[in-house]
């Protein structure tokens, strides 16, 4: 298995409903992830609190997951795993 096969970077990120990202991956595939998931997790805290905030999700340079601020990210592979 080669190594771009386990990686699958994020071209394009938007927030569909409050809590559901849908993220466009560079191979074409997109996904819809249910931030719900993470409502039980500290570091997400934020999120649930100021929903709005959510809206400000954005792609980490090279694809490597999304992020809200320097504390609050997902990886690329959360979201291909997770998302449908």
């Amino acid at each position: 298995m080669s190594v771009s096969s386990l990686f699958h970077p994020v071209e394009s990120v938007s927030v569909r409903d409050t809590y559901y990202l849908c993220a466009r991956f560079r191979c074409g595939a997109e996904k819809v992830y249910d931030m719900r998931r993470l409502a039980d997790h500290p570091e997400f805290e934020m999120l649930f609190r100021h929903p709005a905030f959510i809206k400000s999700v954005k792609v980490e340079p090279g694809g490597y997951g999304v992020s809200w601020n320097d504390r609050i990210d997902l990886s690329c592979e959360e979201i291909w795993t997770a998302g449908e």
